[in-house]
């Protein structure tokens, strides 16, 4: 009896000149997947059997993957499976904050592998870059001593900060980090690194890191709402991250109303973090602020209780809005706010979102609990190099092909 499991894979292609794109198809499959056959491989890909065992060959060459021992399903031949190997690339992550930084190390499948973080000072990005260059370089020691192919395997630094991006509406609005902003900050990160520099949101770097090693893991459409110091949703449309022509896609903080009231308050003062701070009349540069807020929500504070029923009210609005606007197989809530915080938010939407029908061919939960930990904004900053080197990209096929023509 043969043992065929569903694989999932996005499809590669046959036509000539499209040998980078079906790498990464084939990387992405072995990501998804784990273990697989040079003949698994031909089938979920689509490619011809030559097409894979010519792209494994180079991929085994190159140390993206290896073999494993041959095994047999049935009565057929043997089969050899290839897995990807962690350290055939590396990527380091960083998250600039109103208060701090922090920055991880991953390898090829998302393993953090060394982090740490650092006090920013306050309204300062000059100053803050060179705390940020001397924490890149503590990681990239620590991460040269894991791996002596560290530097050589290292394929970029991602940076994932407050947006919106370059919107001049929003001026001096302190939430929006504007002395940051106005900062040439990737030219002076690639200057002082070496390395290519991407930049993406706070929800973009969290939807990042959901697809790469959380719920959004081979979903084809998902949103993550992202609820930490501000708000925003990071769209994974068609199994890609939709970043928007600037960078801004999904930045519902700042362009939503609360549903509460007529007083023309934007959903970021009424349901994210911050406003929790403000609420508990807390200083959000507080080193132990994450532990004191665990601790309220494991003890069942009476006064952040009621902030969690009202946000509530907000965030089950703002998932509504999500689905009918972009129609996700399911919405993954995600936050750098301690895990007992963000479950009893999850608790306290669910009987809202009950007033509408749950879908009968639903495969996935319509709202669910994602990466919660304040290292998930490096994770993704990390991931996002990860993805910008090995990821599929239809756009890319779609370029070669008008050039062609």
């Amino acid at each position: 009896m043969n043992d065929i499991r569903p694989i999932r894979a996005t499809s590669g292609t046959n036509q000539e000149g499209a040998s980078a794109h079906n790498r990464r198809v084939m990387i992405d499959a072995l990501r998804l997947n784990g273990p697989l056959s040079r003949a698994d491989l031909a089938r979920a890909t689509q490619l011809t059997k030559q097409a894979v065992s010519n792209i494994i060959d180079e991929l085994e060459r190159d140390g993206f993957v290896v073999p494993l021992e041959a095994v047999r399903k049935g009565r057929g031949q043997p089969s050899t499976p290839y897995r990807l190997v962690p350290e055939g690339a590396f990527a380091i992550g960083l998250q600039i904050d109103r208060h701090l930084t922090r920055a991880v190390a991953v390898d090829l499948v998302g393993t953090v592998l060394v982090r740490s973080e650092a006090n920013l000072p306050p309204d300062d990005p000059a100053g803050g870059v060179r705390v940020i260059l001397g924490l890149i370089e503590g990681i990239r020691t620590e991460l040269s001593r894991i791996s002596a192919q560290s530097e050589k395997r290292l394929v970029g630094l991602g940076v994932a900060m407050p947006g919106p991006f370059g919107l001049a509406e929003f001026g001096d609005n302190k939430w929006m980090m504007p002395a940051w902003q106005k900062f040439p900050l990737l030219e002076t990160l690639a200057a002082g690194t070496g390395l290519e520099v991407g930049l993406q949101n706070d929800a973009a770097a969290c939807a990042t890191a959901e697809r790469l090693v959380g719920a959004a893991h081979g979903v084809d459409h998902a949103v993550c709402l992202y609820v930490g110091y501000g708000i925003g949703a990071g769209l994974i449309l068609n199994g890609e991250l939709y970043r928007g022509g600037n960078g801004n896609a999904g930045e519902i903080g700042m362009a939503l109303l609360s549903p509460r009231g007529a007083d023309g308050t934007v959903l970021e003062h009424r349901a994210s973090l911050a406003s929790l701070y403000q609420h508990l009349d807390l200083d959000p540069s507080d080193a132990g602020i994450y532990e004191h807020v665990d601790a309220l929500a494991m003890a069942g504070d009476p006064e952040l209780l009621a902030w969690v029923d009202a946000a509530a009210q907000d965030l089950r609005w703002s998932v509504q809005l999500i689905e009918t606007l972009f129609d996700p197989q399911t919405v993954i809530l995600t936050s750098g706010a301690p895990e007992a915080l963000a479950r009893l938010i999850l608790q306290a939407m669910h009987p809202l979102l009950q007033s509408i029908a749950a879908r009968p061919d639903r495969t996935l939960p319509r709202l669910q609990l994602g990466i919660t930990d304040p290292w998930s904004i490096a994770l993704g900053a990390a991931s996002e190099p990860i993805s910008r080197a090995f990821d599929p990209r239809f756009s890319a096929i779609l370029k070669n092909r008008v050039g062609a023509g």
